[in-house]
């Protein structure tokens, strides 16, 4: 059944619809769609108008890509009736007391399962707890359609690992991991993926072992970049450059090479809660993973706070101080503010009564007011500044020099210079009289 759905693919007899269009969605499926017939769906039907007119809304594809590629885009449900292969690559995000918020997923399922036919294969890609995939989405699958899973459709799990904004690792080479919930379907599964991923593929176990493997990805650069940043609270409390101890320690050749700073974003900084999450239903209580997410989830308050007490000693009236925050989306070079960690930085100077200046030239400014109700400000702007806050490191700010800063300070006190990520050298500000302080 399921090994001649895979040369129906190639042979463009059969599509693949992928369902779920963000940051992860829409370069899967214009990756597909190079070498089989896609649908790409999605609920949101703005998003889905912005691509039939080749408007990249992720900003990570770019507008060309989206505009040549042949996805036939769509929001209506009926676009999906006769599919036999889908992806689903929807968010999977946490709620109020970092509980994972599982309503997207299931959502998606009730869509497919309302499509589903006899011989067809869901996959999905969505960050999960081990789990979720045959305990949660299977059961929707086979109550929406009236099917039953392993008799008369088949599902995979080949989790993303799709890094925004990273140009060296895209989805092609990146090593993809695929399951099934048998070994027939893990097979078609991986075939089908190979089409489009030049750096091979991985077939795991099974499902739960794929779904842990995905999601500890990212719970382990969580903890090591915890580790850096309780080290930097440390040395900062010390009077010890952090940057210059990792420079030193980096000379060893087994030294991981981590740094602190301010960890959010839609992988790392939630990914780690459906494992802890996982962890407490079978009755075993994290350790490791909830204090490293301690301290992450407190990074961009402790920043805010040394802000706050450095123009205090500095002698700088603040009630009426300006300060300009650098960069706004959760990570370098990229345009994905969500879950950005720059926002408790805003949010914490708001309790002091400080409204910042915040610059990014990469994320959508309608966007970040709708979300945030912020109004971004030109680069060119920033005037007077008490202090300028450098919290993205984006290549638009990388060969800003020492002058280009000077400007943007009043003239009149100490220029506070927060370097959040070490982007520059602390001596070259030092030397021109500024206060200069990284993680």
């Amino acid at each position: 059944m399921t090994e001649g759905l895979y040369w129906e693919i190639v042979n463009q007899q059969e599509k693949i619809a992928v369902v779920g269009l963000g940051y992860v969605g829409l370069p899967v499926a214009i990756a597909f769609s190079k070498k089989a017939k896609v649908i790409g769906f999605d609920v949101n039907e703005e998003k889905v108008a912005n691509y039939e007119q080749g408007i990249d809304v992720t900003g990570d594809v770019g507008d060309a890509v989206v505009k040549e590629c042949s996805i036939d885009f769509t929001s209506e449900e009926e676009k999906l009736e006769g599919i036999h292969f889908f992806v689903v690559a929807v968010p999977t995000p946490v709620q109020s007391g970092n509980v994972p918020n599982l309503k997207f997923v299931q959502n998606a399922s009730r869509t497919v399962g309302r499509k589903l036919t006899k011989g067809a294969i869901v996959v999905y890609e969505s960050t999960v707890y081990p789990g979720v995939t045959e305990e949660i989405c299977i059961p929707i699958l086979e109550e929406e359609s009236g099917l039953k899973c392993g008799v008369d459709f088949k599902v995979g799990y080949s989790p993303e690992r799709i890094n925004p904004g990273d140009k060296v690792h895209t989805l092609e080479n990146i090593v993809k991991i695929v399951s099934g919930i048998d070994e027939e379907t893990r097979d078609v599964v991986a075939k089908v993926y190979e089409l489009i991923i030049d750096a091979g593929v991985y077939k795991a176990e099974c499902i739960k072992v794929a779904e842990a493997a995905k999601v500890i990805e990212n719970a382990q650069r969580d903890i090591n970049i915890a580790f850096m940043n309780e080290l930097s609270m440390l040395f900062n409390h010390m009077g010890i450059d952090t940057q210059a101890v990792l420079k030193a320690a980096g000379t060893k050749w087994n030294f991981l090479n981590f740094t602190p700073g301010l960890v959010g974003g839609h992988c790392i900084g939630i990914d780690p809660y459906y494992l802890t999450f996982k962890a407490e239903d079978t009755g075993y209580h994290s350790k490791i993973m909830l204090a490293g997410r301690h301290v992450n989830d407190g990074m961009g308050k402790y920043v805010a706070q040394h802000i706050m007490k450095t123009l205090v000693q500095k002698k700088h009236e603040t009630k009426n101080v300006r300060i300009g925050i650098l960069g706004l989306s959760f990570k370098e070079n990229c345009t994905d503010f969500r879950n950005t960690k720059v926002m408790d930085i805003i949010e914490e100077l708001e309790e002091y009564g400080i409204t910042p200046f915040i610059v990014d030239p990469l994320v959508d400014k309608e966007q970040v007011y709708q979300e945030y109700g912020i109004e971004l400000s030109e680069l060119a702007s920033l005037k007077d500044m008490n202090a300028i806050v450098v919290a993205v490191p984006h290549e638009q700010f990388v060969d800003l020099s020492v002058t280009d800063f000077e400007k943007m300070y009043s003239l009149y006190a100490t220029k506070i210079m927060i370097d959040i990520k070490g982007l520059y050298r602390r001596v070259d500000f030092e030397n021109n009289g500024f206060y200069y302080w990284s993680l």
